[in-house]
């Protein structure tokens, strides 16, 4: 397959790609554990946000990060949750009588009401990654046309962006509410432009999502890539090495030109 020297269309997620969410994620799943358990005080879940943060890459889906935070209270450690996460998930949740979507409420409402009465804070919580906004501000300035594909809701990532002097449209932001499938979203944009898959670049943190890239037919020739520097462990991206048509980058890489990242 013939590489472009840049990419018509770059396509990057937004937490643990551009932005570092650990904060906000710990501090809403604090909250939310509160309201499911009451057996143990703020200041012991406090002690537990750098193991959070450490563990955050083997959360699938948001509504698990309540049950991450119970699994550490309950004293399970960091290689036994690494290897055995979807099971001692499974048994927690099982055990406590609790189910996903029930979870995905709580975690989502109680996201929901901090923004409502304090967006400032909650916004306040999110950093971005070294290098990053000059990177953007670099991209925006170019031939290349940049969107944000991601879980979290457009309207929090384009002001997450403009406090950081980045203005990229509204229509250029896909996130929650779009409410699909990232390489159908990913579909939807070589549509819109009448592009070749080869024109179109992804970058992504989450190694399961650019598998599901990589496994549409028409999608083959888009180029994907995964984050290093994101939600991702080191068994994760040693996986990549044995992994067709997915690249590993590191940051110092994505903040340099497209030749490097190849």
């Amino acid at each position: 397959m013939v590489i472009d020297a840049a990419p018509q269309i770059l396509a990057l997620d937004f937490d643990g790609v551009i932005c570092n969410g650990l904060r906000e994620y710990f501090q809403t799943t604090q909250r939310t554990y509160r309201q499911i358990w009451t057996d143990h005080s703020v200041d012991q879940l406090e002690g537990m946000c750098e193991e959070f943060y450490q563990l955050r890459p083997v959360i699938e889906t948001g509504w698990e990060m309540p049950i991450l935070l119970r699994a550490l209270m309950l004293g399970y450690g960091k290689m036994e949750l690494e290897s055995h996460w979807s099971s001692i998930c499974q048994d927690i949740v099982a055990r406590d009588n609790l189910n996903s979507q029930d979870l995905m409420v709580q975690l989502d409402g109680v996201r929901d009401d901090w923004i409502e009465t304090d967006l400032a804070g909650w916004l306040a919580l999110h950093d971005f990654y070294p290098g990053i906004i000059v990177r953007l501000l670099k991209i925006l300035n170019s031939s290349t046309l940049l969107y944000i594909v991601t879980t979290k809701e457009g309207r929090f990532v384009q002001q997450l962006l403009q406090q950081q002097g980045v203005e990229l449209p509204r229509q250029n932001i896909l996130g929650k509410e779009v409410k699909q499938p990232k390489y159908q979203t990913l579909r939807q944009l070589l549509e819109n432009h009448a592009q070749s898959p080869s024109c179109l670049w992804f970058v992504e943190d989450l190694l399961n999502t650019l598998h599901k890239v990589r496994q549409q037919a028409d999608l083959q020739e888009v180029k994907l890539f995964l984050a290093d520097w994101g939600y991702n462990t080191s068994t994760t991206r040693n996986l990549v090495a044995e992994t067709p048509g997915i690249e590993l980058l590191s940051l110092a890489q994505f903040n340099q030109d497209y030749s490097a990242w190849l």
